[in-house]
């Protein structure tokens, strides 16, 4: 994540990067399993997961001595508030979306089915900034019917 960062935001804030370090900090404390199964479930799960994560950035922010305006940025970042209209929450989703594809999409994607993968993708491509699809076009040798769910 750090490395994304550094790579699609040189300029980017303190909080941008902490957030994105911290954005699964603790992942382990609240378990999938103590949720119910099913699609609710999951979203429940990981709200909460989200929740957690900007709680735990915060403490250790405070502790360090930050202005409360950037220990609350991070945290906002972290739950994925003001997507699509806040710059930084943006470009926190965009980094970690190209995380996926970089780094995690070609090892789930060969256990998956086609039709679900390309559900995935599309899903992916609609959190991204314009910005972001773009360069994913650049940057990656994708098919064309998942190329499509990435143009701008």
């Amino acid at each position: 994540m750090s490395a994304q960062v550094e790579r699609l935001f040189p300029d980017a804030s303190e909080p941008l990067k902490i957030a994105a370090r911290g954005q699964h900090i603790e992942r382990w404390v609240l378990k999938r399993k103590d949720f119910p199964e099913g699609r609710a479930g999951y979203l429940s799960w990981r709200t909460a997961l989200a929740k957690h994560h900007a709680a735990r950035v915060g403490e250790i922010m405070d502790e360090a001595g930050y202005i409360t305006q950037d220990v609350e940025n991070a945290q906002k970042m972290i739950r994925k508030e003001g997507i699509k209209r806040n710059a930084e929450v943006q470009d926190l989703e965009d980094v970690i979306c190209f995380t996926f594809l970089k780094w995690y999409f070609a090892p789930f994607a060969s256990t998956q089915s086609p039709e679900k993968i390309e559900r995935i993708v599309a899903k992916t491509a609609l959190k991204m900034s314009a910005e972001g699809r773009a360069r994913v076009l650049e940057e990656f040798d994708l098919p064309d019917a998942l190329a499509e769910k990435f143009a701008v």
